[in-house]
Order: C-alpha cells, then structure tokens, then sequence
C-alpha cells in the first residue's frame, strides 16, 4: 500500500520558516499528485498546496500563496512544503496525501501520512 510520512514540524517564532518533508512509499496509479493539508484544533482540515510528480505543476491556497512552496524530489519520491514568514495562523498538523489529480477536496485523496506538528509563536 502507499505510505507517507512527514516531518519538519516544530516550533518557530511568527516571521520564521520550516520546510517539511513527506517521504512517499509504494505509489500506484492514482498517485499522480501529492497534496499539503493542514488542521488546528477544532477546525476542519483545510487545503494548503499541491504538485504534480510529472510536470511538477502548483497550486496554492491564498491564504499561503506567496509564503509558501511546495517542491518534489522524484529520485527520492518526497514532497517539500518550504513554509516562509510564517504566522501564528499557520500552526495546525500538517498532513500530505497523494490522489489522482490535483485537488483542494480533502475526500479527493487517497493516502495520508500521519502528521506532523506546525506551532508558530507570536
């Protein structure tokens, strides 16, 4: 079956950055993009970023467009969100999951990974 696992989270001051990583195992054919989630504490999960494995196409949620970017590394089969100025609003658990297409619907992926933890002091 497919497996992802993140990691990168931490604890950072509000202006600072992180990169999270999620490392992809056992990809089938639906696994043609892979997608960044994230969810706080009494909040539904929401769309962050996405890519494509072939082409390496993006896309962006506003709320992290121009902070955020999202990267691949084939060879390694690991996904990369580089997480820039960030705010107090961006903590949450940050999940991956791979799906057939891109997409900003959370039922529209097929595997997740596990999480891993954003706090963002102010």
């Amino acid at each position: 079956q497919v497996q992802l696992v993140e990691s990168g989270g931490g604890l950072v001051q509000a202006g600072g950055s992180l990169r999270l990583s999620c490392a992809a195992s056992g990809r089938n054919l639906r696994s043609y993009a892979m997608g960044w989630f994230r969810q706080a504490p009494g909040k539904e999960r929401e769309f962050v970023a996405a890519i494509t494995w072939t082409g390496g196409s993006t896309y962006y949620a506003d709320s992290v467009k121009g902070r955020f970017t999202i990267s691949r590394d084939n060879a390694k089969n690991t996904v990369y969100l580089q997480m820039n100025s960030l705010k107090p609003e961006d903590t949450a658990v940050y999940y991956c999951a791979t799906g057939p297409y891109i997409a900003t619907i959370e039922n529209e992926y097929d595997y997740w990974g596990q999480g891993t933890q954003v706090t963002v002091s102010s």
